[in-house]
């Protein structure tokens, strides 16, 4: 997608930085949603609970960083991806298939997304370079958040999921095409 140039007052730095925060704060709001439908499905089936408490505590972090963005949001005065509610059904649909789909099924997925929101978050600072150092440093925090996720769902059996390539390709090429989508949307 091309992007027009800025604005009149508006300086390419500043629109990396909008453009980062929205599609941060679109990631972030769908990791939750997708542990939301994680634990939905785990907590009303009693021998999962040990993988609720793991996923719920997971779930915490990905709140904590939610929290970050909100609040970055408001102070910016960044417009958030228009497509939240998209990605409120679909991260809560991905969470409580996943989980159908038993313990390793899940832990895939959360290696999947993980994988990819490390390596974007690794990109963004890359990016930022000084221009940020606020979102660099968030970025940076978060990403290392992000990896203790995945290596937790790698410990928990991911990679022996029923269908773990085939399941971890087509996440990871969701959550590819969402953030594509929610930098601009």
């Amino acid at each position: 997608m091309r992007q027009s140039p800025p604005m009149p007052g508006e300086s390419a730095a500043a629109r990396m930085s909008d453009e980062m925060i929205r599609v941060d704060h679109a990631g972030e709001y769908g990791a939750v949603q997708i542990y939301r439908g994680q634990l939905a499905v785990f907590e009303r089936i009693g021998a999962h609970a040990h993988a609720a408490r793991i996923i719920g505590e997971m779930e915490a972090g990905e709140k904590e960083h939610l929290q970050t963005f909100d609040r970055l949001i408001a102070e910016r005065g960044v417009r958030p991806t228009l497509m939240a509610p998209v990605w409120r059904v679909a991260g809560f649909g991905l969470g409580a298939v996943t989980a159908l789909m038993g313990e390793r099924a899940a832990h895939a997925c959360t290696e999947a997304v993980e994988e990819v929101i490390e390596e974007h978050y690794a990109r963004q600072s890359q990016r930022l370079g000084r221009n940020d150092p606020e979102l660099e440093e968030f970025t940076d925090r978060f990403r290392e958040d992000e990896i203790g996720h995945k290596q937790t769902a790698i410990e928990q059996g991911a990679r022996e999921a029923p269908g773990y390539s085939v399941l971890s390709a087509v996440v990871k090429l969701g959550c590819r095409a969402a953030i594509r989508i929610s930098e601009k949307i």
